[in-house]
């Protein structure tokens, strides 16, 4: 089963590495798309992640937009490119068609537990969907960040945050 999966990895000359952050790059919010957030996402050094963005920025995958406030803070953007390959069937497509709705949803609640077990053990940073953060709230009926003291879009609370902190047990995302 792993080789399976691993194989079906490698498409449109990318490794795992670099398909797990083209795909948290297109899920993060502008906040979290820096070279740090990459790393602690996969559990790597900064170094690598930096490899890894500088290898997807080369074959076209994404861009680097530097902060017009701070010119040291970077973040990356998805191309269409990016966003062609990741529209392409990955695993979890594949493997969604093999299986019922029942054992699919059982799939993904062991895969969550298992996954969120492991980042706990092994004291890695849990990242999660903003509208589930304790920090997420509203301000005159509109989205609002209260870490940040910002306001925002709709689509923002639908992304990752690598700030994240759980309302509640029942709300845990990686």
């Amino acid at each position: 089963r792993g080789r399976i999966l691993s194989a079906e990895e490698w498409s449109e000359d990318l490794n795992r590495a670099q398909r797990n952050s083209l795909s948290f790059l297109a899920l993060a919010n502008d906040f979290s798309r820096a070279p740090s957030s990459v790393a602690e996402y996969l559990c790597t050094t900064r170094g690598t992640a930096s490899q890894t963005l500088i290898a997807l920025e080369r074959k076209g995958f994404i861009e680097q937009v530097r902060s017009t406030e701070d010119k040291r803070s970077v973040r990356y953007d998805v191309t269409d490119r990016g966003t062609t390959v990741l529209a392409d069937a990955d695993s979890r497509d594949i493997v969604s068609r093999a299986l019922s709705q029942k054992e699919m949803e059982a799939l993904e609640q062991a895969l969550e537990t298992t996954t969120r077990s492991l980042l706990k053990q092994r004291g890695h940073k849990s990242f999660g969907v903003c509208n589930t953060c304790a920090c997420h709230g509203a301000r005159d009926r509109k989205p609002y960040c209260t870490l940040l003291d910002i306001s925002l879009t709709v689509q923002e609370t639908g992304q990752l945050w690598h700030e994240h902190e759980f309302a509640s047990a029942s709300s845990d995302q990686w």
